[in-house]
């Protein structure tokens, strides 16, 4: 466990204790003396070791989360159709859409849970609407989740998870990703479960895992060899992620309760704070605290409280969920329909508190301590500029 140091919080930082690294070390060691280096029985394990903790029949091993979700989707068949997204995502969740062959059609937010709802779909459905793709933002599985399945089973569309920021998130408890046809995870570095690069997909299909193996394989009908029956990609996990990877995940756990315990003191320390209102969790939602986000004022100047954050209290926030909704993104400008009014005021004034797997509760008041203090003095000061 880490003290707070000269006063500073890290933006993030990824958990790897001493006995882990040995762990790894060992796993890779056995990996390069025997030479099997990609899909080989570290990465049947870290399959395994996900498919039990979510609850799912089958997982895949990956190369990144943006892989897991395009897999998912060319499986769907979403070429030449159009799929549903939320305008509040990371660029990935649509770009995974179009290298799939399909158009993304945003749909704007639920304020609370910044996710996807029924009334935010329906209008976005369309005849030639092949999949939803709902985000748990921020590790938070909406209470909608259920009514969003029966919507897409109604109309005889996938919907499919990017649970990129949900590992050990769940709603009434039921694990992110095995909501809709298929849940994908990313192990980016920033994530809570790391494994440098890496991704996963979990489902009930047995014809989707099928085909998944297939597509991570160069569409090689077999490892070994074998006819080409898909336009698949170089979309395997190396047997060096995979050993990071199970190390990480056999403690999430761990890390999920620690999050929620710094979680918890930003709750009680920034309750009635003026110009920052965290997020509430609905009831049933087991949010893993990938973020802590919360909502500032409109005359607070975001750039302007990060940087006297950093400066003053050695405080550094952590990136937005998101700082620019996707029909704002200059690649996808041609595919803005929008105005999407509560993507667009969450992304413009919405920040996130640094939460770390190993997280002190010395760190998370200083955190919030730091925060409510820049607040409040940037409040004050702010008639000041308006006379200027």
């Amino acid at each position: 466990m880490r003290e707070v140091q000269e006063q500073t919080v890290p933006a993030a930082r990824p958990v790897f204790p001493a006995e882990d690294r040995e762990r790894i070390a060992a796993m890779i060691v056995e990996s390069l003396a025997t030479g099997s280096l990609t899909l080989g029985p570290l990465t049947r394990r870290f399959e395994a070791s996900v498919a039990a903790r979510v609850g799912a029949p089958f997982a895949v091993a990956v190369s990144s989360g943006t892989a897991a979700l395009e897999i998912v989707l060319r499986h769907v068949g979403v070429d030449g159709r159009e799929v549903v997204v939320p305008a509040n995502t990371f660029f990935a969740t649509a770009a995974a859409v179009l290298h799939a062959g399909g158009t993304p059609r945003f749909a704007d937010i639920d304020p609370q849970t910044l996710a996807l709802s029924p009334e935010s779909v329906e209008p976005a459905l369309t005849k030639n609407t092949a999949a939803v793709v709902l985000v748990h933002i921020g590790g938070v599985v909406t209470p909608d989740v259920q009514r969003l399945r029966d919507l897409c089973d109604s109309r005889g569309i996938a919907l499919l998870e990017d649970a990129a920021h949900a590992h050990g998130a769940g709603f009434d408890g039921k694990h992110a990703g095995t909501f809709g046809r298929a849940g994908t995870f990313s192990f980016y570095p920033t994530k809570v479960v790391a494994s440098g690069e890496g991704g996963m997909i979990v489902t009930d299909d047995e014809r989707l895992r099928d085909d998944a193996v297939v597509y991570r394989d160069q569409g090689k009908a077999g490892f070994l060899g074998g006819e080409h029956t898909r336009l698949g990609y170089a979309w395997r996990m190396s047997e060096l992620h995979a050993a990071v990877g199970l190390t990480q995940w056999e403690r999430l756990d761990e890390f999920v309760a620690n999050r929620r315990r710094a979680a918890a003191i930003y709750d009680e320390m920034l309750a009635g704070t003026p110009g920052v209102t965290p997020l509430e969790v609905p009831r049933g939602c087991e949010p893993n605290y990938y973020k802590y986000v919360a909502m500032l004022d409109g005359v607070i100047d975001r750039d302007a409280l990060k940087r006297e954050l950093r400066e003053g209290s050695g405080v550094s926030l952590s990136g937005e969920v998101y700082a620019r909704p996707l029909h704002h993104e200059p690649v996808f400008a041609y595919l803005a329909q929008g105005p999407f009014p509560v993507a667009e005021d969450v992304c413009r004034r919405q920040i996130c508190l640094p939460v770390h797997s190993d997280m002190t509760a010395a760190e998370a008041r200083h955190v919030a301590e730091s925060l409510a203090a820049t607040v409040g003095r940037m409040l004050r000061d702010e008639p000041l500029r308006d006379r200027a």
